[in-house]
């Protein structure tokens, strides 16, 4: 397997064409997997917006003093506002925001960067990373598959890593269940997230900060003769995480 940046990609603006980009700058194979960071897809999509346009509200203003009570630091009461009005569920309100994204993905504020976004206050995520991961495929001559990336952290694990939020042109996962290992027992709890793997391996070449590339390649890699699924997000009633922080209560 081989990864590759896609090399002089520009700063993106609201309207840019992604998939023109990569196609005049690589040249493509259809078993090529490309995978863009949803910080690009969401310039892209004009998803940039300023503090001002989330005036906050009550519930807002009281996430804001605990927040700021936990942790010490001033937080403005509207990006709890965003944070809200992006989210689903709000899991943990202290010592910081974990939520659910409306398309099912749980992360830190929603996943706003308040980093990278020269001409607003705040970049959101794309609001259907799926549908976007397939307009881009669409553009694509090699019609590759294409997946849209975040990075966020991990319980049980300091530090970020590269995760999917959307993809297009391949399945999620891989399905081991029902084959054998190499000492012939059948495997039957082992599903795979390839798209998550695929997002790890690309974020150590795309790096971060100003040195960040937002658009990878992968080559020569291939999904196999398996069983394939479009799971990614644990259902509430499976993910007893989930279901646990519902009960639970930060104490300052």
């Amino acid at each position: 397997m081989e990864a590759f940046a896609v090399p002089d990609v520009p700063e993106i603006r609201a309207g840019d064409d992604l998939a023109t980009i990569v196609e005049e700058r690589v040249d493509l194979r259809p078993d090529d997997v490309v995978v863009v960071a949803s910080t690009v897809v969401s310039k892209a999509e004009g998803r940039t917006a300023d503090l001002d346009a989330f005036p906050a509200g009550p519930r807002a203003v009281e996430i804001a003093d605990r927040l700021e009570s936990a942790t010490g630091d001033e937080k403005d009461p509207r990006f709890a506002q965003a944070v809200l009005e992006e989210s689903t569920e709000l899991l943990m309100d202290a010592p910081f925001l974990l939520t659910e994204t409306r398309f099912g993905h749980v992360n830190v504020n929603a996943g706003i960067d308040r980093s990278n976004v020269p001409d607003a206050d705040l970049l959101l995520l794309p609001e259907r990373p799926i549908e976007s991961a397939a307009r881009i495929r669409e553009g694509l001559a090699s019609e590759a598959p294409v997946v849209v990336t975040d990075t966020c952290g991990r319980p049980f694990r300091h530090g970020q890593r590269g995760v999917a939020i959307g993809w297009a042109g391949m399945p999620a996962s891989r399905d081991w269940r029902g084959e054998a290992d190499r000492d012939g027992h059948e495997l039957e709890v082992t599903v795979q997230s390839v798209v998550d793997e695929l997002a790890a391996a690309a974020n150590l070449i795309a790096g971060e900060g100003d040195g960040g590339t937002p658009i990878v390649v992968i080559r020569n890699w291939s999904f196999g003769d398996h069983d394939g699924s479009d799971e990614l997000f644990r259902s509430v009633e499976s993910d007893f995480v989930r279901q646990a922080l519902r009960e639970w209560n930060y104490e300052d």
